[in-house]
């Protein structure tokens, strides 16, 4: 079991490298947190593009608000599985560390609940947004103004789902590392 200042790809305490899938899933969670931060790059480049459209051509470039509110939430769940996967979640960091140390399998019990517990409301976030997605695509819903510029909005609710999705099975993973973990130290 890694700890909490243990390096992800680091060997296992057995001194065998993590197993085929768990490199694997770590390479999809670490993919979709890059791609999070490119896009945190490229809405920069937007807004710093329109406040030189402002202040030099006196107007706004078209579809700014709207592109970036879709993409500041999709950059939000593409980066979430990697935000738990290193255990950097906002939690109550005075109550389960201690009690860990006190308590090993307890302090794994109450982090597999968080996780499951977790897990659960993502779940629920996710099944809301395949109906979201469903009526975008169904539609032919876009944003912008029709003339100008517009954009399809699911390719954006997709990417949404995708690291919503992602965020869940990052929870179920977690949940059971910290059960099989509590198993072993019976």
């Amino acid at each position: 079991m890694y700890s909490e200042n243990t390096p992800k790809g680091a060997r296992v305490p057995s001194g065998h490298p993590a197993p085929l899938w768990a490199r694997g899933w770590a390479r999809i969670v670490d993919g979709l947190a890059a791609t999070g931060t490119v896009m945190i790059g490229l809405l920069m480049l937007i807004i710093c593009s329109d406040i030189v459209f402002r202040n030099v051509l006196g107007s706004s470039l078209p579809m700014v608000s709207e592109l970036g509110a879709l993409v500041l939430v999709m950059i939000v769940y593409l980066q979430l599985a990697a935000t738990i996967r290193a255990n950097r979640l906002a939690r109550t960091e005075i109550f389960l560390p201690p009690l860990t140390r006190r308590f090993p399998r307890i302090g794994g019990m109450v982090s597999a609940v968080f996780d499951l517990a977790g897990a659960a409301m993502l779940g629920l976030i996710a099944w809301s947004t395949v109906s979201i997605f469903e009526k975008d695509l169904g539609s032919g819903e876009y944003i912008g103004v029709t003339g100008i510029a517009t954009l399809p909005t699911w390719p954006f609710r997709a990417m949404i789902l995708l690291g919503v999705t992602v965020a869940t099975i990052e929870c179920v993973v977690r949940a059971y590392g910290s059960l099989r973990a509590n198993g072993q130290k019976s």
